[in-house]
């Protein structure tokens, strides 16, 4: 049985199916408008790693990201640009699947709705709003009343009062709002932003609304999880779920929420200037999409993460070491297709990580497993196909690729393939010199070569 942290009860639960054999998961997706950020990736890896784990486990998971296409930051670089908000949109959502999907190796969402697709079904969605007298307009838009809807600040556990008091600079000012924490469902028309018509006027959805409209629709009252990073839960995820009560829905059975970053030993701020993008991170090296991955499963996802050169140097050190393993099992011949898994190992990867995702156990497991495989490789043990298998299939599990062409610089392991070959033509030559020089220069380009009973097989120190 899968249990996750519940962030409404505060406990971690069972994640109770809608529909057997079926997950309907929403996480929230991006804002386009600037380059993706670490946070950004974080969140992004967080769900993908749920996702495979869940298929893993035999279920069919429907995942829906939203794009939000237009706010405030949309319109913002589009005047400072000379530009059109859909134009910003595109051009910084394709910089996004590029950096986040096929960078990192995220699995794309099976729907991704845009906020401008879904303004009629939001407008609809506040209509219900106001005619329960859940909402009101005046002359700035339409806002809900907070005070009408029961356990408002359940997820972050608090009343009304204590949100009041602390939410401070967080409150929009208006002094046309009934109570200081109503929110915006519809914002009345300004000069020179894009506009939709409504029954109260000319404007544009609040941001709070959109998630509502497109989550419901695509899939269904009562879905099963909605995810996201802690700072979402107050107040879009409190607000999305207050519009869904509001207006009588059934919203998300299960909430989940992953920590945020520390750089350096501070959190990630732009304040602070230490805000990383994701292009940034690969383009220091080669092995960093995939190190980045295995970081984040060494840390628990409710937990902060913390990401500098130290920890990076190390996660890469790790990849290395799962590479060397499918090096070493090529050089044997050793062949997995079809080969039976551990059942120690593979229960014990399943145990750790149903109990609220603990990949940090799950990643040890495939460590452990890797470290017997290379011990039965060694001795030429009959289980090494199995071993080998079953930390392929547990990685997998996780989207970690191992394997001999997966460093991200084919010509680099070329070149250091030749090395590695030339040094052993000259050990069979008996010209040791020669292959003293080879080993020194893989040793000065950081490379380790272990001589095994099937061969030789290099990884970087």
């Amino acid at each position: 049985m899968i249990r996750l942290y519940d962030t409404l009860s505060g406990e971690i639960r069972p994640l109770q199916l809608r529909d057997e054999g079926k997950v309907s998961l929403y996480a929230c997706g991006p804002t386009v408008y600037d380059h993706p950020h670490l946070g950004h990736a974080r969140q992004a890896l967080t769900y993908d790693i749920i996702r495979r784990y869940l298929e893993w486990t035999g279920l069919d998971v429907h995942h829906v990201a939203n794009v939000t296409d237009i706010d405030d930051n949309i319109i913002a670089r589009a005047t400072r640009e000379g530009s059109t908000e859909p134009e910003i949109a595109t051009k910084w959502k394709v910089i996004y699947d590029e950096a986040i999907f096929d960078a990192l190796g995220i699995l794309r969402p099976h729907d991704r709705p845009h906020a401008t697709e879904y303004v009629d079904e939001m407008v609809a969605f506040i209509q219900t709003l106001i005619d329960n007298d859940s909402a009101y307009a005046n002359d700035s838009g339409v806002y809900l009343r907070v005070h009408s809807v029961e356990d408002y600040g359940g997820l972050v556990h608090r009343t009304l009062d204590e949100l009041r008091e602390g939410a401070g600079a967080r409150i929009e000012v208006d002094d046309n709002k009934e109570d200081p924490l109503d929110f915006a469902l519809w914002k009345a028309a300004k000069p020179g932003e894009p506009t939709w018509p409504s029954p109260w006027g000319d404007g544009r959805p609040g941001w709070h609304i959109e998630c509502v409209a497109m989550s419901l629709d695509v899939l269904g009252d009562g879905f099963d999880l909605h995810g996201g990073g802690t700072d979402l839960v107050f107040p879009h995820h409190t607000n999305e779920r207050a519009e869904a009560i509001a207006a009588g829905r059934d919203f998300a059975r299960h909430w989940m929420h992953n920590a945020m970053l520390n750089i350096g030993g501070e959190k990630m701020s732009k304040s602070l200037n230490n805000f990383t993008t994701v292009q940034d991170l690969l383009d220091e090296h080669p092995l960093n999409a995939r190190a980045l991955r295995l970081l984040l499963l060494q840390t628990h996802y409710r937990k902060t993460m913390e990401i500098n050169t130290d920890v990076m140097a190390q996660a890469r050190s790790g990849v290395e070491r799962l590479d060397a393993m499918a090096r070493k099992a090529e050089g044997a011949g050793v062949q997995t297709d079809g080969v039976e898994l551990d059942a120690v190992a593979v229960d014990a990867f399943r145990k750790v990580m149903d109990d609220d995702m603990g990949t940090p156990e799950g990643v040890a497991t495939i460590f452990e497993t890797v470290r017997r495989a290379n011990a039965a490789l060694d001795d030429s043990e009959p289980e090494a196909a199995m071993l080998v298998a079953t930390a392929l299939n547990l990685a997998g599990a996780l989207g970690i690729t191992i394997g001999v062409d997966s460093t991200g610089d084919a010509d680099d392991d070329a070149e250091i393939d030749a090395l590695v070959a030339a040094r052993t033509a000259a050990r069979e030559a008996k010209d040791f010199a020669e292959a003293d020089r080879l080993r020194d220069e893989l040793t000065t380009r950081g490379i380790v070569v272990e001589d095994t009973p099937n061969g030789p097989v290099w990884h970087r120190g």
